[in-house]
């Protein structure tokens, strides 16, 4: 049995991570573990403070957990995630200017294989939940993110393009990554 992979797509909202998950799972016929923040945001409102944002990452990585245990009697190597911690301190950051403890001891803890950053060339889509539609803030974020990136070790590649040619770039991260 292999040990699971864990890829984590990540990037600014509405960068397409969400579709991404979804077809690189229906690609390599396994799961994935979608955003918990939309569904906290969905049952609780936009309106949000600072600890929700704790909330959201513990809910995050309780489905994380609940998602990737089966896998552990599984023979597929692989879990897509959409989102990780990183996408919480960036968020508590950005629209807090501060980072809870608990979020940067479990970057720290949490260990993924691979990272796929999603740039922010896709149109931005409205979306009931969805805050920043302006480029320059769309730039920020992503520059932030590649930030992170550069400065950790798991290895990672930037997914841009058309929907095609981000499907492409993410399967042969992927596909190397089995190797």
């Amino acid at each position: 049995m292999q040990k699971l992979k864990k890829i984590v797509v990540i990037g600014p909202e509405s960068t397409g991570k969400s579709t991404l998950c979804e077809w690189l799972a229906a690609h390599f016929h396994t799961d994935w573990v979608r955003e918990y923040a939309r569904e906290f945001l969905l049952t609780n409102g936009k309106q949000y403070t600072y600890d929700d944002l704790l909330a959201i990452a513990r809910g995050q990585i309780a489905l994380e957990d609940k998602i990737s245990l089966p896998f552990a009697d599984s023979h597929s190597p692989l879990l897509f995630i959409d989102t990780d911690m990183y996408v919480m301190k960036v968020w508590c950051e950005f629209v807090f200017g501060k980072c809870h403890q608990w979020i940067i001891d479990t970057i720290v803890e949490r260990k993924y294989d691979l990272y796929l950053l999603c740039n922010t060339d896709l149109p931005w889509v409205k979306d009931e939940l969805r805050e920043y539609p302006d480029y320059e803030t769309r730039e920020k974020l992503f520059h932030m993110y590649k930030d992170i990136m550069i400065n950790q070790d798991t290895p990672w590649i930037e997914i841009k393009g058309d929907a095609e040619d981000r499907m492409r770039l993410a399967v042969q991260a992927v596909d190397q990554l089995i190797k």
